[in-house]
């Protein structure tokens, strides 16, 4: 077997298939999960996060996952966040993915069972994410609420 494929990876919420870990850090397993890219124009089917001050939208990238994001003038959310596109991976131990590293957001739980936090690493944003739900039920969640995940 691929020492990259993990059959029923159940801390990152994914079962039923198998999914590719892009590297694992510190005992940390990182696997891709979207592309988060800011932008001043208005999408389709934007999700408001107040908090933030923040849109979100899906974008119809069959490839892969991809959310745009537009910010509100008087965001409160950090300048990196607003302006350089993120990777987002799922991330084993949230806590762990964390030591070391300078916070752009702390982690909060935008949708039950899904926890984020951004970090900045050599002036690029990255989001973690460590949930227990598969991606399914995760986009499913996200569009069906009115506040979005980074």
């Amino acid at each position: 077997m691929n020492p990259g494929l993990v059959p029923g990876f159940f801390l990152l919420g994914i079962s039923r298939r198998q999914v590719s870990v892009m590297f694992t850090r510190n005992g940390v397993q990182y696997v891709f999960h979207h592309l988060g890219i800011p932008t001043p124009e208005i999408r389709p089917d934007e999700r408001y996060n107040a908090s933030f001050g923040m849109y979100t939208s899906d974008s119809s990238c069959g490839l892969m996952r991809v959310q745009w994001h537009r910010f509100e003038a008087d965001s409160a959310l950090d300048p990196l966040i607003r302006s350089v596109p993120h990777a987002a991976f799922k991330v084993s131990d949230l806590a762990i993915a964390l030591e070391g590293h300078r916070l752009l957001l702390a982690p909060y739980e935008p949708i039950e069972g899904f926890r984020v936090a951004i970090i900045e690493d050599g002036g690029i944003p990255i989001e973690f994410i460590e949930t227990s739900l598969n991606d399914d039920e995760i986009w499913k969640r996200a569009r069906s609420q009115s506040s979005a995940a980074a």
